[in-house]
């Protein structure tokens, strides 16, 4: 969802999250957002829980969580990402507990 946020509606995205210099940018990461989110749906849609599938999401959820928790407690970006970095662990855990039942 947060995917398609800036798509759907910028102005409150950014007022959420704050100001943006590189619009371009972030339409670029909300788009590959989207489209590894719409794989994760497929995938579960279609009881596939795959290795490389597994890798993809456990891999782009600790990505994301990095990059939130290092630039919000470094004052970068606001601190409504720490939010999401608690998502993202959330996403790791059923990945993780989701891979292991499919062994």
């Amino acid at each position: 969802i947060t995917g398609i946020w800036p798509f759907v509606h910028l102005a409150s995205f950014l007022w959420v999250t704050g100001p943006k210099n590189d619009i371009w940018l972030l339409k670029t990461v909300a788009a590959l957002i989207t489209i590894n989110g719409l794989t994760f749906l497929v995938s579960a849609y279609r009881r596939e829980f795959n290795v490389p599938v597994g890798m993809l999401a456990v891999g782009s959820a600790f990505s994301l969580m990095a990059v939130d928790i290092y630039y919000a407690t470094s004052d970068v970006i606001w601190d409504v990402y720490l939010l999401d970095a608690v998502a993202e662990a959330a996403f790791i855990a059923a990945w993780t507990i989701v891979l292991c039942r499919a062994k």
